[in-house]
């Protein structure tokens, strides 16, 4: 039986058995960071609040809000990222 390689590339792209580059291990780090802090701000905030909607109005927790509007955030830059790369190309 032969031995597993070691060269060949993970999942990641990476060649097995190697580090990871100190960006990024920092750049994980602050998106667990960043996710952490939202969330401990968002369960903070669990009462109700009023809400103008497009097409009315109402109350809702305010935590359903923050993430409401997070999800629009993450859309809205995600679309802005493919725009502008199309533009480059």
């Amino acid at each position: 039986m032969a031995a597993p390689r070691t060269d060949t590339p993970g999942r990641d792209g990476r060649a097995k058995g190697t580090r990871r580059s100190s960006t990024q291990l920092a750049r994980t780090g602050g998106l667990i960071l960043l996710v952490a802090l939202v969330t401990v701000f968002a369960v903070l905030n669990l009462e109700d609040v009023k809400v103008d909607w497009i097409l009315g109005s109402g109350h809702a927790p305010l935590i359903v809000v923050i993430v409401l509007t997070l999800l629009v955030g993450v859309v809205l830059c995600y679309l802005a990222e493919r725009l502008a790369r199309r533009r480059r190309n």
